[in-house]
């Protein structure tokens, strides 16, 4: 049987580019939950978030990828949807809803917004009507839907699985 030993803080893994791949996120009601998207963002060589509030990071949540990942605050998520569009993004929502796909068997493109909404009224139909695609995950219990961090942190970790490299 191996040995294991236990390594702290390896230096995070190589990409051969940076990641096409933005977190738009619509308001969200716990500041801590930002700074959780904020470290997943770092940790995944994700370079952008892009939320429409007024939260604030908490750096001893975010730690250093408060330094890495920037934050951009527009005022509404529908014209920065558009405009990613317009730059070759797939938008991607993260919802159940009609003619979602699951994530098992869904493909992401390369170039892709993840939308992300709000903890308790998720995407409003506003947004929903400009993505490209929905997926969702699956639920085998109560609650009947998982945490918006713990979400979004599934659906990033999918995207970083198919496109290893960045």
């Amino acid at each position: 049987m191996p040995k294991f030993e236990h390594l702290r803080h390896l230096p995070p893994t190589p990409l051969t580019q940076p990641r096409p791949f933005v977190l738009v996120v619509a308001p969200l009601r716990s500041n801590v939950n930002l700074s959780r998207m904020v470290r997943l963002a770092g940790c995944s060589g994700i370079n952008e978030i892009i939320h429409c509030g007024s939260g604030k990071i908490d750096r001893e949540i975010a730690r250093d990828a408060a330094d890495v990942v920037k934050l951009t605050t527009p005022r509404s998520l529908p014209p920065v949807l558009d405009k990613l569009r317009i730059q070759g993004y797939r938008c991607v929502g993260l919802e159940q809803t009609t003619h979602s796909q699951s994530m098992y068997s869904y493909q992401f493109a390369h170039q892709t917004a993840l939308v992300i909404g709000s903890e308790r009224e998720g995407l409003s139909q506003e947004i929903l009507d400009r993505l490209d695609d929905v997926v969702e995950i699956p639920v085998y219990g109560k609650p009947a839907s998982y945490n918006v961090v713990t979400a979004t942190t599934m659906a990033v970790y999918e995207y970083c699985r198919q496109f290893p490299q960045g």
